[in-house]
Order: C-alpha cells, then sequence, then structure tokens
C-alpha cells in the first residue's frame, strides 16, 4: 500500500465505528466512511467537540452540523499545492487527501521527462492531479462534466500560483470529449483518468466501470502519442482489486508500448492508532524510455 504521509495540513486523527475524525488546516471535521468497519476505542472530547460533523440518513445522504460557525471555505497546503475546502452536502470536501501519493508521483515523472508534456485529465474533479501536473510543467487539459468542479479548479490553480500555467478547462461529458479529440487527431503524452462505478452521459448512456473501462481505455489508447510518458487509474469501486487494474493496463497499453506497470492500494496512517485506513486503488503505467 502507498501512503499519503506526507501532508502536514490534513491528518487522519482517530477512527471506528463507521467513522473517521480528520484535520483540515485548523478545523476538524468528523464524516462517515464504509471501510470503517472496527470499533472506536474511546469517543473522547476531541470527537465529541468536532467541528463538523456529517450525520448519514438512514433513508440516503445526510447533513452537516457544526459545533462553531465555519467559513464558507478555507485553503489547505500540500507542498507547493493549495487547495479550496468547503463541507459538501454528499459529505464530501472537495479533496481527496490520498490522492497526494499520486500527485508527488505525477510532479516526479514528469520532471524527469525532461521534454515538454502534454496531459489530460478525465473526470478530473476538483483538479488534485491537474494542479500537480501544472506545477511540474505540463500543459494540462482538464476535463469534467460538473460546471462547479471545473470552476473549483480553476481556483485551486489560482491558489496555487498556476493562474497563468498552461491549463484548458473543459465542461463536457469525458466520453464525448475523447470522441472529439480522436477526430480532431490530438494527442497526449500522459493520461489520468479516476472515473466513476456509475454514471450516466447527456442521453442517458449508461456507463458501468465494470462493463466499460476496458473499452474506454482502449478508446484513449489513439489519442495517446507516439512517446507516451505515463497512464494512471484511480478506482473507488469497490470489488475492483489492483491486479484488475493491472490486467488492463497489460492487455491495453502495455502491448502496445511495453513499459512497466505499478498498482496497489492507497491509504492514509491513522494518528491514533498504528492502523491504516485503506482508500481506493490505483494502477499506473509508466516508459520504460
Amino acid at each position: 500500500m502507498r501512503m499519503a504521509q506526507d501532508w502536514q495540513d490534513y491528518e487522519l486523527l482517530d477512527t471506528g465505528n463507521g467513522e473517521k475524525l480528520e484535520r483540515w488546516g485548523n478545523v476538524i471535521l468528523r464524516r462517515p466512511d464504509p471501510q470503517i468497519i472496527w470499533p472506536l476505542v474511546s469517543e473522547n472530547d476531541e470527537w465529541r467537540k468536532a467541528d463538523g460533523h456529517y450525520h448519514r440518513s438512514n433513508s440516503g445522504g445526510g447533513q452537516w452540523t457544526f459545533r462553531k460557525t465555519l467559513p464558507e471555505r478555507w485553503s489547505i497546503s500540500y507542498g507547493p499545492l493549495r487547495f479550496h475546502i468547503k463541507p459538501t452536502n454528499f459529505k464530501h470536501t472537495g479533496l481527496f487527501p490520498e490522492q497526494a501519493v499520486n500527485w508527488s508521483w505525477i510532479m516526479d515523472t514528469i520532471r524527469s521527462a525532461d521534454r515538454p508534456i502534454r496531459v489530460l485529465n478525465l473526470f478530473a474533479y476538483t483538479g488534485g492531479a491537474t494542479v500537480a501536473a501544472a506545477a511540474a510543467g505540463a500543459d494540462v487539459c482538464h476535463v469534467d462534466a460538473a460546471k462547479g468542479m471545473v470552476q473549483w479548479a480553476k481556483e485551486n490553480a489560482q491558489l496555487s500560483g498556476l493562474q497563468d500555467a498552461p491549463i484548458r478547462y473543459i465542461t463536457d461529458d469525458v466520453f464525448k470529449f475523447v470522441q472529439r479529440e480522436q477526430r480532431r487527431e490530438r494527442q497526449y503524452d500522459a493520461i489520468i483518468m479516476d472515473p466513476p462505478s456509475y454514471g450516466r452521459g447527456p442521453n442517458g448512456e449508461m456507463w458501468k466501470l465494470e462493463e466499460n473501462l476496458f473499452p474506454f481505455l482502449e478508446s484513449c489508447m489513439s489519442i495517446l502519442s507516439d512517446r507516451p510518458l505515463f497512464v494512471l487509474i484511480n478506482s473507488y469501486t469497490t470489488g475492483i482489486s489492483p491486479t484488475v487494474l493491472r490486467n488492463l493496463l497489460h492487455l491495453s497499453i502495455g502491448r502496445k508500448f511495453g513499459g512497466t506497470i505499478d498498482c496497489g492500494e492507497i491509504g492514509l496512517p491513522i494518528t491514533r492508532s498504528s492502523l491504516t485506513l485503506p482508500c481506493g486503488i490505483y494502477g499506473r503505467w509508466e516508459s520504460d524510455k
């Protein structure tokens, strides 16, 4: 497992009974997490006095309660990268801190390439990987179907001092965008994707990761340059193992370009115990050249 353990502004303080206690800068939040099926050792004052607590509803969804008035949003840093944090109606904060292990890898890989790199970030959310790639000097195309997430990504880039970086922001259906890039014969040296488990396209098309990820990955092969640098897939889909991603990468880009494939779990260390919280899986293909 690759651990996101280089944070200063984020900390997973404690876990138990289906919840996690986190520090986001100076703000303490308490949120549910389905992976946490172990008991809580002690619900001390730190748990009870969390600044914000997301309560899951038995009928689906949930709501936040706040012990004190919080700013509408605040910012935290990871190295040179800065991000706005905001508790949303769906329990999320706009950032997945475990992805820091991938941001560091993205930056190191781009910098070591010693050549201009064009990156395509698909299902790009609030742009964690986008700002990482841009900070390393890449030309980035950021694509997400949600207008609000694309705007949030722009603001994260500005926070990180990247307002003048070569980042192209696209609000569009990812699949349609890739098809148009194929017709334009536009190519990229690196592709990052964080596909959902389920989804619907603009015309009601159904996306199911187990059925559609491999064909989509194959379609992306046609927009890779002749000298691709890397492909990164993130997944939070229950039941998909790192070995599945390894197989998909081997049968697609690995078969054509060779290279090195690295797949596994990503996670967060828990400060109050020796435990680790698993937070998803990754699949990385990297050129040997």
